[in-house]
């Protein structure tokens, strides 16, 4: 999947963006989570795999980040927990206009965790892809009944058919933030 060009750097150089993976939730788990799912959804995507961002310096990881080349990053901190100066990773990718992807594990379905992820990126205005499940039974049905920004379920054994339609709904997506960056 090829990106259209995004803002800043990446827009002027003709380049898919950044693409920060986002997860909420305890350290440990968060980076088994984006450990595991990171690679595979990088090749869905055509983008690189990025080394994750410093998660004490968000200014500096988000600047160098629109300097560098596109690719998948992951954001090794949970975005809504607060830094030493009192913002939180929400607030600084909201204000830097920085795409993300939210990744979530099965087990965080039956909580309020997704629809309190995409209330927090939606409240620091973060360009937000959508929501990914890695792993378990995807169950499209419950998915659209929660209202949410949902673009499929997806695991390392997906079949070549999940891929595509995980690229397919991540481009469409991609295609409306686009037309709202713009407007």
């Amino acid at each position: 999947m090829t990106f259209p060009t995004d803002a800043g750097v990446a827009a002027e150089a003709g380049r898919p963006p950044a693409l920060v993976l986002l997860a909420a939730g305890e350290a440990a788990a968060l980076a088994a989570l984006q450990g595991q799912a990171a690679p595979a959804l990088a090749g869905v995507l055509g983008l690189p795999l990025l080394a994750p961002l410093d998660p004490l310096a968000p200014d500096a990881a988000l600047a160098a980040l629109a300097a560098g080349p596109p690719g998948l990053v992951p954001l090794p901190r949970d975005p809504g927990l607060p830094l030493a100066d009192g913002r939180h990773w929400a607030a600084a990718l909201g204000a830097w206009r920085q795409p993300v992807l939210a990744l979530l594990a099965p087990e965080q379905l039956d909580t309020g965790l997704p629809a309190a992820l995409t209330a927090l990126v939606q409240q620091w205005q973060v360009p937000c892809l959508g929501l990914v499940q890695w792993g378990g039974s995807w169950r499209p049905e419950q998915r659209r009944l929660e209202g949410l920004p949902w673009l499929g379920g997806f695991s390392a054994s997906a079949s070549d058919e999940q891929a595509a339609a995980l690229a397919s709904a991540c481009a469409a997506r991609w295609a409306v933030l686009e037309r709202q960056r713009l407007a």
